[in-house]
Order: C-alpha cells, then sequence, then structure tokens
C-alpha cells in the first residue's frame, strides 16, 4: 500500500545543553547572515557539514551528532567565542538608531510595510530568483541596520525557484526541490489556542487559505505566505510552490495571495502600516484591499478611502522596457478579482482603468505597475537612467506634462555592505579604517583613510580572495561533474582550471537575451588570444540561470558551454551551475574585475558590480543603470558610450569591439604592471579610488536614507494629516478636486507681458506679468508658473525649469501674476506660462494630472 498520511502532527527538534542555546538563538535571527564573526562560528564546528546544510543554520543544528555536540560543550574557547556572539546580537538588537534619533516623533506612529514577491536574506533560504529578490533582502538588512520601523510581506515557496543542472550538451534543466520550513530559521505563527493562524482569500468559486511564517531579520520582521494548508484544494496547495511558475492564472492567483492576503496578515497579527511600499507591481493588488479596509474601519466610502490610502502609499518599479511588466486579461481579471472589487463598492469598469496607461482604452490589457502607480503617490526608478526610461514609457499618463516631470523619482539601489564584503576585506577595513565603516557605509568620511592602506597589504588580500575563487570554482566543477556522471571527477584535470595569479574576470547574471552574455564570444579567435596572452593573459568566471521558459537565454547559457568545452578555453573559461547568492558572494569576493554589458538602455539598475567595489575589485561596464551615473576615470572602465546607432546587431558589433580594446590596451596592461615588489601600483590606485568613490554612495543604507526622507516619512506625514479624526481633511480635498476638475476648463492664461528686449545681456532679470482666468477657483487653489529654457530645433524648450509667480491683484475679471526670470545661459531662450492644481494635501501631479499653457 501507500504509505498512510498523517493523522496528527507535531515537531521534533535538537535538544541543545544549556551552554549551547546560544546556538539556536543565533540561528533564529538572520543577522547571522552579515556577521561574519557568527559565520565563522558555525563554519568552525564543521566547515562540510556547514556547506552541506547549504549554510541553514538550523538544519545544521538538528544535524549535529551527539559526539560533536559534547565536544562543543567541552571546548571552553568555542563556548567564549559562541557567547561574544550572541551578545553582539543583543547589543545590536537594543542599540539606539539612525531612525531613533532623527524622526523620534515617528518612532511610534509610524509603519512602513514593504511588499515584494521574492526575498534574497541568505542561500538558506531559497525564496528569490535574482537581483530583485537580492536587492528586496538588502533592503530589509539596511532597514534593520538603520532601525527604520518596517515589515515585509512575501510569499514562502515550498520548492523556491528552480535548481539549475545543466546535461552533457549545455542545455538548462530545471530540478525543483521540496523544502521543509520546520528546518529553516522560520516561526510558524500561532493565534490565542497555539493554532496556526490562518487568513482566506476569496477566489472566483472557493475560498483559499494561507497560513503565516515570520523570518527575523535583524530588526525586521519579514511575514511569508504559505497556501501548502490542508484546508485547500490539491491545486490551491500549490499556488505559493514555485516561484516565477506556472501561467498567467498562476501568476494572478500567486499576486492576489501577495497584495490581498498579505494585507490580510498584517492585520492578523495586529500591524496596520501607515506606508505600504510596492516593490516592483506584483503587490498592486494590496492598494484594493487597504482600501477595503479602511472603508471598513472609518465607515466611510471607496473615494475617501482611497484619497487617504494613496498618500499612504509607495512604488517602487525596476523594469525597463514595456514586456517586462505583469498584463491580465479583462476575463482573467474579472474571474478572480470581481469579489475583492464589488467589496469596495467600486464599478469594476472603473477598476480596470485604474491599470491601464489609456484608461479609456479598452483594448489595453490590465498593467500591474500602472495599478501601483494609480493608488501610490510616489513613484520612483532604481536609478537616474531606468527613472528617465521610465517617464518616457509612462509620459502619456500625464499628458500635459514636460517628460522630464513626470512624477517617478529616482532612489538609485545599493548594496549591503557587511552581507557581501569578503572577510578578509573586513578585517584589513577595520585595522585601517576603524569600525566606523561598519556601521556608517554611506558615508564618505568612513573610508577616507583607505588610502592609507598599504600596498603590499591590499595587494595580499586580493591575491588570497582570487585563490580562493579559484579553489571554490574547481571544487564546485568537482561536485557538478560527479552529480552528472554519478563518477569520482579527475581532480588532475580540475587543477588546470583557473589559475590564481591570472587577471579574473567574473560575468554572473539572469539570462536574459538583452544582457548579452554572448557578447564576449563575438569574435572568438581574438578572445581565445586575450586568454591565453603570452604575457597578460586573462580569465572568465561565468554563472547565472535563463527563466525556464526562456529558450533565448538558455541557447545563450549553451553557446557559452560549447565554446568553453569545445572552443579550447576550459582552462581559462568557467561556467558554474546553480547561480545562487553563495555563488554570487564566491565570485565577488575574488574577482579583479566586473563584466556587465546588457543592452543600453534596458537594464534598470543592476547592483552586481557595487558588489564587488568593497571587496577591491574593478567594474567593466556598459554605462547603462547604476554605472551610467557611477563611471568616472580612474574608477573603472565603460564599454562603448552613451550613442546608440539604432541598429542592434550593429551596437552589439560596436561594443564587442569596445569590450576587446579595453581588455587588450587598458585593463590587462594595467592589471600586469609590476613595478616594485611584483605589486601593480596603477591597478590599486584604482582599487582605492573605488572604494572611497563608489562604496558610499552605493550603499544600501544610503539608499533606505533617501527613500524614508524622499518617500516613506512625507507619505506617513501626509496619510495621518487625511486620516485624522473623523476623515475632516479627506473630505475637504476630495471637495476641492470635485472643485477643480469641474472649473478647470475655464482656466486659462489670457495673456503676457514681459519687458524682455531682442537682445538681453547675462544676468539680466526679466519681469513677467501674466493675465489668468481661473473661471470659479481662487489663486489658493492654484500655481502660475513661467518655465523657461533654450529654445530647440523644433520650438520645444530644452533644460527648462519653473519659475513661480505670484498674484499681484486683478485686472477686471482677470488675476494678475508677477515675477522675474533671469538671464542666465546664453543662447536662444524663450518661455511660458502655466497654470497647475496647488493644495497642500495633494501631490501634484501624481494625483491630479491637470495643466493649463499659455
Amino acid at each position: 500500500m501507500k504509505n498512510p498520511k498523517f493523522s496528527h502532527a507535531f515537531e521534533v527538534v535538537t535538544d541543545l545543553p544549556e551552554s549551547l542555546l546560544p546556538l539556536k538563538k543565533l540561528a533564529s535571527n538572520y543577522y547571522w547572515s552579515w556577521d561574519h564573526e557568527a559565520r565563522e562560528l558555525y563554519r568552525s564546528i564543521d566547515r562540510e557539514g556547514w556547506d552541506a546544510a547549504e549554510h541553514n543554520p538550523i538544519l545544521f543544528i538538528n544535524n549535529l551528532s551527539k559526539e560533536r555536540i559534547d565536544r562543543l560543550v567541552k571546548d571552553k574557547a568555542f563556548i567564549a567565542r559562541l557567547n561574544l556572539c550572541a551578545k553582539h546580537l543583543e547589543e545590536y538588537l537594543t542599540a539606539e538608531t539612525w531612525f531613533e534619533k532623527t524622526y523620534p516623533e515617528e518612532v511610534e506612529r509610524t509603519k512602513i510595510a514593504y511588499f515584494c514577491a521574492e526575498f534574497g536574506i541568505c542561500e538558506g533560504l531559497p525564496i528569490y530568483s535574482g537581483g530583485l529578490g537580492v536587492l528586496a533582502g538588502d533592503h530589509l538588512k539596511a532597514a534593520s541596520d538603520l532601525g527604520i520601523p518596517l515589515v515585509a510581506v512575501g510569499l514562502l515557496y515550498n520548492r523556491g525557484y528552480f535548481r539549475q543542472r545543466l546535461n552533457h550538451d549545455g542545455w538548462q534543466q530545471e530540478v525543483y526541490p521540496q523544502y521543509d520550513f520546520y528546518q529553516m530559521p522560520l516561526t510558524l505563527i500561532r493565534d490565542n489556542s497555539d493554532q496556526p493562524l490562518r487568513i482566506e482569500v476569496e477566489f472566483p468559486d472557493r475560498v483559499v487559505t494561507c497560513q503565516v511564517w515570520r523570518a527575523d531579520v535583524g530588526r525586521i520582521a519579514l511575514y511569508l505566505l504559505d497556501s501548502n494548508v490542508l484546508e485547500n484544494q490539491p491545486t490551491d496547495q500549490g499556488i505559493t510552490d514555485t516561484l516565477y511558475g506556472g501561467d498567467e492564472e498562476m501568476r494572478i492567483r500567486q499576486e492576489i495571495i501577495l497584495g490581498i492576503g498579505g494585507m490580510r496578515a498584517l492585520r492578523a497579527v495586529g500591524i496596520k502600516p501607515t506606508v505600504c511600499h510596492m516593490n516592483e507591481g506584483h503587490a498592486a493588488f494590496l492598494s484594493i484591499e487597504r482600501i477595503r479596509q479602511f472603508m471598513a474601519d472609518h465607515e466611510c466610502d471607496f473615494r475617501t478611502a482611497r484619497q487617504v490610502i494613496v498618500n499612504g502609499n509607495v512604488f517602487t518599479t525596476h523594469t525597463p522596457v514595456p514586456a517586462g511588466f505583469d498584463l491580465f486579461s479583462p476575463g482573467l481579471l474579472e474571474r478572480y478579482m470581481r469579489k475583492n472589487v464589488d467589496a469596495t463598492g467600486l464599478d469594476f469598469d472603473e477598476f480596470v482603468k485604474l491599470g491601464r496607461i489609456q484608461p479609456e482604452n479598452s483594448g489595453e490589457a490590465f498593467n500591474m505597475a500602472v495599478l501601483a502607480m494609480s493608488n501610490a503617490d510616489y513613484v520612483n526608478g532604481v536609478s537616474k537612467l531606468h527613472a528617465a526610461v521610465t517617464r518616457t514609457m509612462f509620459g502619456s499618463r500625464w499628458p500635459g506634462y514636460p517628460e522630464e516631470e513626470v512624477p517617478i523619482g529616482a532612489v538609485t539601489n545599493g548594496i549591503h555592505t557587511m552581507t557581501w564584503v569578503s572577510r578578509r576585506m573586513t578585517t584589513l577595513f577595520d585595522r585601517y579604517l576603524g569600525r566606523e565603516w561598519r556601521r556608517n557605509p554611506e558615508n564618505p568620511e568612513a573610508w577616507k583613510d583607505v588610502d592609507q592602506i598599504p600596498d603590499e597589504d591590499l595587494w595580499t588580500v586580493l591575491e588570497d580572495q582570487r585563490a580562493s575563487l579559484v579553489r571554490f570554482v574547481r571544487k564546485r566543477l568537482q561536485r557538478d561533474i560527479e552529480q552528472r556522471t554519478l563518477n569520482r571527477a579527475d581532480s588532475g584535470a580540475l587543477n588546470g582550471v583557473l589559475d590564481p595569479r591570472i587577471l579574473t574576470i567574473g560575468f554572473a547574471r539572469r539570462f536574459a537575451t538583452y544582457k548579452r552574455a554572448s557578447l564576449m564570444i563575438t569574435d572568438r579567435e581574438r578572445l581565445k588570444q586575450l586568454l591565453f596572452h603570452p604575457e597578460r593573459p586573462i580569465q572568465i568566471v561565468i554563472s547565472g540561470k535563463s527563466h525556464p521558459r526562456d529558450d533565448g537565454g538558455k541557447r545563450l547559457i549553451q553557446e557559452l558551454v560549447h565554446f568553453i568545452n569545445d572552443g579550447g578555453a576550459r582552462s581559462r573559461m568557467v561556467f558554474l551551475e546553480d547561480y545562487d547568492m553563495q555563488v554570487a558572494r564566491a565570485l565577488v569576493q575574488g574577482v579583479d574585475l566586473w563584466l556587465n554589458n546588457p543592452r543600453r538602455p534596458h537594464e534598470a539598475s543592476g547592483t552586481s558590480g557595487m558588489k564587488v567595489v568593497p571587496n577591491g575589485g574593478l567594474n567593466c561596464s556598459i554605462l547603462d543603470g547604476w554605472w551610467d551615473e557611477g563611471y568616472e576615470p580612474g574608477l573603472g572602465w565603460a564599454i562603448g558610450d552613451r550613442s546608440d546607432v539604432g541598429d542592434e546587431g550593429h551596437q552589439d558589433w560596436l561594443d564587442s569591439r569596445s569590450l576587446y580594446h579595453l581588455l587588450e590596451n587598458e585593463i590587462a596592461p594595467v592589471f600586469y604592471h609590476r613595478v616594485e615588489n611584483g605589486v601593480p601600483k596603477g591597478w590599486l590606485d584604482m582599487v582605492r579610488r573605488s572604494i572611497m568613490s563608489l562604496g558610499p554612495n552605493f550603499s544600501n543604507n544610503r539608499m533606505l536614507r533617501e527613500y524614508t526622507e524622499m518617500y516613506y516619512i512625507p507619505s506617513a506625514q501626509a496619510y495621518h494629516g487625511l486620516a485624522s479624526g473623523r476623515l475632516e481633511n479627506a473630505y475637504k480635498v476630495l471637495g476641492w478636486r470635485d472643485r477643480v476638475r469641474a472649473s478647470w476648463k475655464s482656466v486659462r492664461v489670457a495673456r503676457v507681458e514681459d519687458n524682455a528686449t531682442t537682445s538681453n545681456p547675462i544676468g539680466k532679470k526679466i519681469s513677467i506679468k501674466a493675465y489668468v482666468e481661473l473661471g470659479g477657483l481662487t489663486p489658493t487653489d492654484v500655481r502660475v508658473e513661467a518655465v523657461v529654457g533654450k529654445i530647440g530645433p523644433n520650438r520645444e524648450l530644452t533644460n527648462s525649469k519653473s519659475t513661480f509667480l505670484s498674484a499681484s491683484g486683478k485686472d477686471g475679471e482677470r488675476f494678475v501674476y508677477e515675477g522675474t526670470v533671469a538671464c542666465d545661459t546664453p543662447g536662444h531662450q524663450g518661455y511660458t506660462v502655466r497654470v497647475v492644481p496647488f493644495h497642500t494635501d495633494i501631490n501634484v501631479p501624481s494625483e491630479l494630472n491637470l495643466i493649463s499653457w499659455e
């Protein structure tokens, strides 16, 4: 017979002696994942066992033998180290934080809820696929360091993202292991009866139930929803099975669980967020559930609730191309969301309009990013270039506004420095910089003494790190070969793979076609000449996964593997299977140079290149994403420039030529130029400048401070301002909006006068007087602005900036506005006058995109 199913369930755990109990305390908080001393502590117990447990401390502890435990109890030095690590954790959790010192009045009344479809905390919690998840994990760690009052919400994927295996022909195959959450640093949330807490979400013909788990990430609680419960039908148990798996219907199910279920989970654990941060559009359905909850709490209608909630939502997009957004067909959307929308009283057709760039275009698919944008007063891209690209994509939602004024800001991504910096570099920095760089990695002053690190000390660390990477690669190759062939790998042959003394380049990322992974083999013979140069050879370590349904990406992997195996490059090039955070750490800590060559401007940000910086690696990249704003001569290298020839094939050829030229004529010569003591002084000077300049600028702490100052605090204050009392302010704002919309057709700039002459000297102040008809509005309802700039070839204003004109009186029924603009730039200048709505509690033009131009 088949194995019987259980009728009763219970947990079994390893019972540790009292002196070892701090091991479990450390394991229960993911703080260990960015604390070198704690990681080394676990590794010192059993290095092979730690790796076999894939750096999951709960599984590792549960696998310890009684003999091993007995030896640890008797090891006084180990017990002392253990207690010191536990003390550091306690001190970290109780120390006063930046947020408490900077915003003491917001500590109790502000709670930010950060929603994301994936979180990369560490490889031992495999619920991430790539950059979005790792960025989200770093976001939580930096929020913890800074003490930001944030909780996070995601999904707990039963089989995670796939594990990658390559067959004998180099074709990617996907393996989906089953994970045991009880063997991870997770806590199942229970109710007052000690039963697992349940939340319910309505689906078309049934209710889906989820349980909730909590992961502690320093000071931050991460709540994860899990649909694998007996109350659900088998198909619904699998909703939280795999990350980005299944079809369009599975995607909408997951996103309903994330957004609507996530808001209900927060309510169930007693959290009412003042700010909800949607990290990508996957969580956008939360806006409807948040409105529904507000309506129930305050007994108000949809419009009033939405007016308040929009002020308390933040949306970050990471997608640089329209095809990257989640789109749902009208029929599928109605089937799954009709009940949830009906619960708010909103007409379903009106709801659909919230997800369209052109609301009245019935042929346009429902876009989750647009839904998030429609219900958030604060929207941002993840680099300056990406924000500009996003403003172009969504500019038609604000038809009267110049593209540069479309209300989409930029917060450039960063990395959580302590997660990614190596232990060797940490020791080096501690010796020469003190420990301030750990506490405030965003502070340039903390890095200024990098200049004082002696060449020999810095070079020794870089050489040791490269050697460690080579050992790691050989060990992984041995494991992969043995898994594929079921035979013992030839260690002698593996010892010929890579050379710890050679310039080592890293290339690792998701294998989407726009990232152009095969650019390096455009000219294979030239690449081989570089790989096997008699005096200045290079070697390349490659890793990354392709989405299971992306055969184009899989072909890129296969093409590279064929070149490595059959093209004579095996000793100089390696493809590492199953890219994850462990592989990423080994690469960014061990390579000399990080290579990134996406098709500009398709890289929203990219953070891998940032991770090599504190490890002493340099960057060679297309001027895209973060490198577009981070690059300066002397900090690294730029492939090509910012021009676009318009033909992708020709652009690829040009960029490959630029890459080969840089490697051969600039990068390798600097690396191999050894003047004294075998140390490449010019290279080390670049390493120091890179660390000092890029280290603080692309720190996640800097990023979180910007989110807090630009979005979280203003959003929380706006939310409180409208949600207070009996919603008097919210009703006033709605009344004002209705009045402005009704009157706007009568608003116009009737006449403009100025004292400009045909030719005006630099520095002259030009006086402007505008006569404006406001219909039924008053001067306090609007702002009148003069927009001045250079005149382009089509009479358009470029590089424009606006100056407020002040109300100075009336001329009959017209209101008079006056002000000055400065002649501060030579050339053909011009200006025009416009009128925009203004209210202290309305974020114009995010919420109200009305504008009247002269």
